[in-house]
């Protein structure tokens, strides 16, 4: 897979022991990657990490504060890296309603302090910034939002994430830009990601996952809003193939600079669903009911969101593999056998291996050999 373009790099995640960070850990690991993490001490509700037990595969389990310039300056020299995946921040829009100087410190600053560590780095280096969809200047379309559109946002977690794709632009053009620059440095916008081992609060799916084991009915707000649902191996796919290409440009026929830039990965338009439909699906697998907690009382959230991947499926050959139905039963099915008693490290690779294996009969681009 990917060319087999990560056994033995050094690869620098941000961020690691999250929810998606761990994911993210675990496929480069099998990959054959030496991966490096930083990150801080997990919270009481990111246990992932530690259930795959990541510490005894990973080359550093590095703990740090990406605000603290200096101290992530030393860890990325240190580890010398061929690869980095930015991911650290701070991920809930209600949150950021509560610590918005915090989420912008995090957000904005910290991929300042990553970025700028870089500056005249001397090996070769792919840098993949992880942003959100919610980056765009949400005007509440029907139509999907391309790279191109502008940045924005009407929380400070939007808003902060709209900065960091124009901190990220800012370095490429300033420092990263040359003929001469062994950095390559690109963004990558997800749409709302689901999947096994999410116990955030004030996130969807891990709401249903504690509503049914605890017998109460699901509390959903914004009901109506649409958002594109994908499992979250889809868009690390998409991470993985995107900083491949950074690093080896012959792998496409297009001009290397095009690929530093921004690229959104979603899933295909039927995947766009309202918040009740991805519940009432979900349920179909657990069981359980829900209740319509809406309150207009409550933080201001879009309620329309959809990205355009046309980008990524002409440039890299990019696309989903999973079905929105495909990715619920997979997120369901995790956290049920998990439930049972099942070992959350092999439950993971077993969806990563299945994951794979529809990927190949797709004939994905990255799958080929």
């Amino acid at each position: 897979m990917f060319h087999d373009l990560f056994r033995g790099k050094n690869v620098f995640i941000t961020g690691h022991n999250g929810f998606k960070g761990s994911w993210l850990t675990a496929w480069l690991v099998s990959l054959g990657a030496e991966v490096f993490g930083y990150s801080l001490e997990p919270e009481s509700h990111e246990v992932l990490f530690d259930h795959l037990r990541l510490v005894d595969t990973v080359k550093c389990d590095g703990r740090g504060d990406i605000r603290d310039a200096g101290a992530l300056a030393q860890a990325i020299l240190s580890s010398q890296p061929d690869y980095i995946f930015h991911l650290a921040a701070q991920p809930l829009v209600r949150a950021s309603y509560r610590k918005p100087r915090e989420t912008f410190e995090t957000n904005v600053l910290g991929t300042v302090n990553l970025l700028d560590a870089l500056v005249g780095y001397s090996k070769r280096c792919s840098v993949v910034v992880v942003t959100t969809d919610k980056c765009y200047e949400n005007k509440e379309w029907l139509h999907a939002y391309r790279e191109e559109d502008p940045m924005g946002g009407y929380d400070p977690y939007s808003a902060s994430k709209g900065c960091a794709e124009l901190v990220t632009a800012a370095y490429r053009s300033s420092f990263f830009s040359g003929a001469d620059s062994l950095v390559k440095v690109a963004s990558a916008r997800a749409g709302n990601v689901i999947g096994g081992g999410d116990w955030a609060p004030e996130r969807i799916v891990p709401d249903i996952v504690r509503s049914v084991k605890s017998g109460e009915p699901v509390s959903v707000r914004n009901r109506q809003a649409t958002r594109p649902w994908q499992h979250v191996l889809e868009p690390i796919s998409g991470y993985l193939w995107l900083a491949a290409h950074l690093g080896n440009p012959d792998i496409c026929g297009y001009d290397p600079k095009l690929f530093c830039s921004a690229f959104n990965f979603g899933p295909q338009l039927e995947s766009n669903r309202s918040v009740s439909q991805l519940v009432d699906s979900f349920l179909k697998h657990t069981g359980g009911t829900w209740v319509d907690a809406s309150n207009p009382t409550e933080p201001h959230e879009a309620s329309r969101l959809n990205l355009s991947i046309d980008k990524a499926y002409h440039m890299l050959r990019w696309k989903p593999t999973w079905s929105f139905e495909s990715c619920v039963q997979q997120t369901a099915s995790w956290y049920q056998s998990v439930q049972d008693g099942f070992d959350p490290k092999v439950a993971t690779q077993g969806c990563i291996e299945r994951y794979v294996e529809d990927a190949t009969r797709l004939n994905q681009a990255w799958t080929e050999v």
